[in-house]
């Protein structure tokens, strides 16, 4: 056994570095000067060294990365050479089987399993040996990733990958729009064509690779057939030609009906031959182009995409259909549980679409094709903000499985929300399902090691776009830097992982990484308060664009997505002897605790029981003062996310500083919108008051609706708890501008002065707000082209938001006006002012 010998000593400054403007294209690879000393420049490597190189390989790609590294973070160009095992002084990068050949055939490197790595370094010269050459490769990036974040000591250990299977899936379109995707346009296709230029494709390969993601599925689940076509194989092959190099395949995601839609045979009947004969030809069409093609990922019979239930086949006998088409070719078959009904009568109490997964694949465990493996989202709904792990995960003993998480922040705000992801992941791979009374963590039974089973692992949703955030916003790129280390480690810290993220992406700081370590470890707990919690899921609106709130949407829906909320109780009875029996799908141990209020979580209760909202937590509170509470503290949360970004000023680069400050300015400011949206709601349907008075009573505000009134109308918005008041107003006309003003009532002195508008898509209005006749401030609504999520064209909680212009001299007299200027089909719409004293957040 080799042994492991980690040292970390970080260089941390406590003073700024001078900073450069940064776009955010290289991600966590900035190779960022590091200023280490003349000794510590002497004692690093003077070249690279390769056995056997064989050119256009991981090893080659290794070697030019460390060259490139090398050179930005500590200055010192390195030659690269073809040598023999005289490694003194050098970098030796090469692959367990070449060293032994040519270097030492007894040492024993049988403890790398299938894509790790040794490090192993020793002044001045440094090992990087890999199980194969996609191992060497991350072993590079190993050791760039140790120096660019100020680690100068010897290290000497061994790393192996949690699972094999490492994958991100793309939700690319042909046409070059992607499905959930916050940051622009495909990097892949366009006009339903693979795009000519792939040098962003090559930059996203080097950031998949040093992350250690082995595969990337290309397009939509919601598949396109016409990427089969001759042209668009011939694309494919140049994608798969730029991500070989870095140790990535390629795989496509298939539409079900192709041979039917794409190949005319008027069927796609899986058991049919001539399906059977066109999707083999298909596939060995596809591999003749791509050799080392990883296989497929198929999305069948669920929301409306076509599947073998159109002709009474199991989803077994349709997954099998394309796994044996790859068979010849080695290739996997990834086939996706998300399958329901989404036409659920919420009307019948024991209706649950949280029991399609176990439903629709217990009964197939077994008849599955060994190359198949189903990919389970980690939660029985949706990529909620707070889910129980997914009973799927402990009644497939027999059939391989791979867990889906979500990078792209459908329902977690859309990139324009802070959300820090991975302790919500942690809930899940952490998780014990005690499947047969045993040990049986999440983690393992996905990796394959709990069933024995020889397949298994992860995939995300990642939906990278052209902005050269590649995510939308600077902090969300921190997500896919854990997802990747998790899935190759899941039992890493959370925590630790984004500190190194952050040394890689702000530098070495401290200051830089304290705040941004406790903005982000806050983040998601803070977005669960504001948003939906006790389990109740992200109180979202799962109609239309899954961003803003919407409670009532949670109801009298076809999709499933309940909170089964009346005038007196509230939450899902899943418990087997009064629900859907959801609880029962879960190993007795776990069901039983679910199946009794007493021992369920208090962050799920409203997940697995129906209460009152009088009913007391273990906290002591009303399930109805928590939600008042969780919803205040949220916002508040939120509110100091801006000065604590603000505290790191000068100490980023100006560009990347000022775009994420618009962002945290916004989720400021739309977590109110949050916080009194869902609080009215659930006052107005519980009639039951808030014990501490802030719900509906707002004394610092001058609703819109309240005042006088010039070329502006009142209009009741729909969702009601969308506007303060439930009133907003709108201009009469979309051609004439309007006015709002009121007398100052509040005493003399500075004020922050708040405005809630809303920004919808179809117009660019313009706004000018003025104390008596001097102008505070005016703004533009394009937050359509400067923000990341779904837009609105309604008055809702997707589009509402706010503006705030601090510290402003106002006298108890004063009039306050507000123009707006319509555009296109937005009537300037406004709800409401607030004259905020210092320190109040409204």
């Amino acid at each position: 056994m080799l042994r492991l010998v980690l040292l970390t000593t970080l260089l941390l400054l406590d003073s700024p570095e001078s900073v450069i403007a940064e776009n955010g294209f290289d991600g966590w690879l900035r190779y960022a000067p590091v200023h280490c000393g003349k000794s510590c420049q002497r004692l690093l490597p003077s070249r690279i060294v390769t056995l056997n190189g064989t050119g256009n390989n991981s090893i080659d790609t290794a070697t030019e990365e460390l060259q490139l590294g090398l050179g930005k973070i500590v200055g010192k160009e390195i030659p690269i050479e073809r040598s023999d095992c005289d490694s003194r002084s050098s970098i030796l990068v090469a692959t367990a089987d070449q060293y032994r050949q040519a270097c030492d055939s007894s040492l024993d490197l049988s403890v790398l399993d299938e894509d790790g790595f040794w490090l192993r370094t020793s002044d001045g010269t440094v090992q990087i040996l890999g199980q194969n050459e996609r191992g060497a490769l991350y072993g590079a990036f190993e050791y760039l990733s140790l120096l660019s974040q100020g680690n100068f000591t010897n290290v000497d250990y061994r790393t192996n990958p949690h699972a094999s299977i490492r994958w991100v899936n793309q939700w690319d379109n042909m046409d070059g729009s992607i499905e959930r995707g916050y940051a622009g346009p495909s990097i892949f296709f366009s006009n339903g064509q693979i795009v000519e230029d792939l040098s962003r494709v090559k930059q996203y390969a080097r950031l998949l690779s040093s992350i250690r993601i082995n595969g990337v599925v290309v397009n939509n689940v919601n598949a396109n057939a016409t990427l089969l076509t001759d042209q668009n194989m011939d694309g494919l092959a140049r994608i798969a030609d730029v991500f070989r190099p870095y140790g990535i395949q390629i795989g496509v995601s298939l539409n079900f009906a192709s041979p039917d839609t794409l190949g005319g045979l008027g069927t796609y009947d899986p058991l049919d031959s001539a399906v059977i004969t066109w999707w083999g030809n298909v596939t060995d069409r596809l591999y003749k182009r791509v050799p080392d093609m990883l296989g497929y990922l198929v999305k069948a019979s669920s929301e409306g995409q076509p599947g073998p239930d159109t002709y009474n086949r199991t989803l077994s006998q349709g997954a099998n259909l394309f796994a044996r088409a790859l068979q010849p070719h080695g290739g996997i078959l990834m086939f996706r549980t998300f399958v329901y009904d989404h036409h659920i009568n919420e009307s019948i109490w024991t209706n649950d679409r949280a029991n399609a997964q176990v439903e629709f694949f217990k009964e197939l465990d077994g008849q599955f094709e060994d190359n198949v493996i189903l990919q389970i989202k980690f939660g029985p709904i949706d990529f909620q903000v707070r889910e129980p792990v997914s009973p799927l995960f402990a009644n497939l003993y027999h059939t391989n499985m791979a867990i889906e998480l979500q990078v792209t922040q459908e329902y977690l705000g859309q990139q324009d929300h802070l959300v820090y992801l991975p302790p919500l992941w942690k809930t899940i791979l952490d998780f014990d399902l005690r499947v047969d009374h045993k040990p049986s963590l999440v983690r393992d039974i996905v990796s394959g090691q709990r069933f024995d089973r020889q397949l298994g692992g992860w995939a995300a949703v990642v939906n990278v776009g052209t902005n050269t955030t590649w995510l939308g916003h600077h902090l969300a790129m921190s997500n896919l830097y854990a997802y990747g280390r998790l899935a190759w480690s899941p039992t890493e810290d959370s925590q630790g992982v984004l500190e190194d993220w952050i040394r890689l992406t702000f530098g070495l700081d401290r200051r830089v990484l304290e705040t941004i370590t406790d903005m982000s470890m806050a983040s998601w707990p803070m977005y669960e308060n504001y948003t939906g919690n006790l389990g109740i899921q992200t109180l979202t609106d799962i109609i239309y664009t899954h961003y803003g709130p919407s409670p009532a949407s949670q109801d009298n829906n076809g999709w499933g997505q309940w909170t089964r909320a009346d005038h007196d109780t509230i939450g899902m009875d899943r418990t087997v002897k009064n629900g859907t029996g959801n609880a029962g799908q879960y190993p007795a141990e776990v069901a039983q605790m679910y199946e009794n209020i007493e021992s369920t979580p208090d962050d799920l209760l409203l997940w697995f029981h129906h209460v009152p909202y009088k009913h007391r937590l273990h906290s002591g509170k009303t399930v109805i003062q928590h939600f008042y509470d969780a919803h205040y503290a949220g916002a508040e949360t939120a509110q100091h996310l801006v000065s604590q970004w603000d505290s790191l000023e000068g100490r980023i680069d100006q560009e990347r500083f000022d775009h994420v400050r618009k962002r945290l300015v916004y989720q400021a400011g739309h977590s109110i919108v949050w916080r009194d949206a869902i609080n009215n709601f659930y006052w107005n349907m519980s009639e039951i008051a808030d014990e501490k008075g802030r719900v509906g009573h707002h004394p610092w505000r001058m609703e819109a609706e309240s005042m006088e009134l010039y070329g502006y109308e009142a209009y009741a918005v729909n969702p009601f708890e969308s506007a303060s008041g439930y009133h907003a107003i709108v201009t009469t006309s979309n051609s004439t501008s309007g006015t709002a003003e009121t007398r100052v009532e509040a005493p003399s002195g500075k004020y922050d002065i708040a405005v809630n508008y809303y920004d919808m898509y179809g117009g660019q209005s313009q706004w000018t707000i003025y104390v008596n006749d001097r102008i505070v401030g005016s703004w533009q609504g394009d937050s359509e082209e400067t923000l990341s999520h779904t837009p609105s064209i309604y008055l809702d909680g997707h589009s509402a938001t706010r503006i705030t212009f601090e510290k402003v001299d106002v006298h108890q007299g004063d009039v306050l006006k507000i123009v707006g200027v319509p555009d296109g089909v937005e009537p300037a719409p406004l709800d409401y002012v607030a004259l905020l004293p210092p320190g109040i957040a409204d």
